[in-house]
């Protein structure tokens, strides 16, 4: 993902920001791919049996960043970043949704090739991220930030600092941090 400036977005994210409906119309077609393979990432991080496809997560996402409020969104970095945390949410709350007793929460959903390998499903559980991250973030927003930029909206270190105006050694010695923070939070 580049924020080399494609002016058309900035311009269109500036006049979404100024309430211009017809700006917020015209910036989905010209962020969508872009949109799309974000969520396609995310998604594909998800454990076996996720049911959302990655255009419901761009267009939920989107209804969410484009809505009645002014987002403000500074550049394009912030608006990717802001994607990002969006897509998180409905992830996380469609997790959340399918964890309930009456939605089979109390099963727990196994894959045939799992059983048939009898391979351990990868422990990258969105509950148990979003859990961390919401400690992580209590505990300094900023860092929440970066790992929201780096992990979720797979921003450079450059884009990431430019979009929180920090500079690219403080990201990098922060998102080190994070990870290791991460890490020892998700292994308990």
């Amino acid at each position: 993902m580049s924020t080399d400036g494609d002016p058309t977005i900035t311009q269109l994210l500036t006049n979404v920001g100024r309430g211009d409906a017809k700006a917020a119309e015209d910036l989905l077609p010209v962020v969508y791919e872009e949109l799309r393979r974000l969520a396609k990432t995310l998604i594909a991080k998800e454990r076996p049996g996720q049911t959302l496809q990655p255009t419901a997560l761009v267009h939920d996402a989107y209804l969410r960043l484009v809505g009645d409020q002014d987002p403000g969104w500074n550049n394009r970095g912030h608006f990717f970043a802001a994607a990002a945390q969006a897509m998180r949410r409905i992830l996380v709350d469609q997790a959340r949704r399918k964890s309930r007793i009456r939605h089979g929460g109390q099963h727990q959903r196994v894959e045939p090739d799992v059983l048939d390998f009898a391979i351990e499903a990868p422990n990258d559980d969105i509950l148990a991220i979003e859990k961390a991250l919401i400690t992580l973030e209590a505990q300094d927003p900023r860092k929440g930030q970066i790992v929201n930029m780096r992990y979720f909206a797979r921003m450079s270190t450059e884009e990431t600092a430019e979009a929180l105006g920090i500079s690219v050694s403080t990201v990098e010695r922060e998102w080190r941090f994070c990870r290791r923070w991460l890490y020892a939070e998700l292994s308990k």
